[in-house]
């Protein structure tokens, strides 16, 4: 069974960084794509950035573009979600997300999900 475990959130003032972790564990995920989404109160669940596993290739919504990388580490299953520049709209629990094939940036295309975590900037 597919699990995804996301951890590394918590509170930073505007302009801060953190690292959000996923560890992926169930199958292999190498023909699979990995993404990073949001959900501030209030607001719908928003793509923020996808990798795939084999390719390594990543996208970004513009809203982080420069600021978020995503990354991953084959050996470990794990992806990450490096963060810099934080303002206090990426204020959000932060959850990752696995699909088949390329990272694309719809919801409902993923088919598994972690449980979230909390990223909250304070201005």
């Amino acid at each position: 069974q597919v699990q995804l475990v996301e951890s590394g959130g918590g509170l930073v003032q505007a302009g801060g960084s953190l690292r959000l972790s996923c560890a992926a564990s169930g199958r292999t995920f190498s023909n699979y794509a990995m993404g990073w989404f949001r959900q501030a109160p209030g607001n719908e669940r928003e793509f923020v950035a996808g990798i795939g596993w084999s390719t390594g290739n990543t996208y970004y919504a513009d809203s982080v573009k420069g600021r978020f990388t995503i990354s991953r580490d084959n050996a470990k299953n794990t992806v990450y979600l490096q963060m810099n520049s934080l303002k206090p709209e990426d204020t959000a629990v932060y959850y990752c997300a696995t699909r088949p094939g390329v990272p694309l940036s719809h919801v409902v295309l993923y088919d598994y999900w972690g449980q979230g975590t909390q990223v909250t900037v304070s201005s």
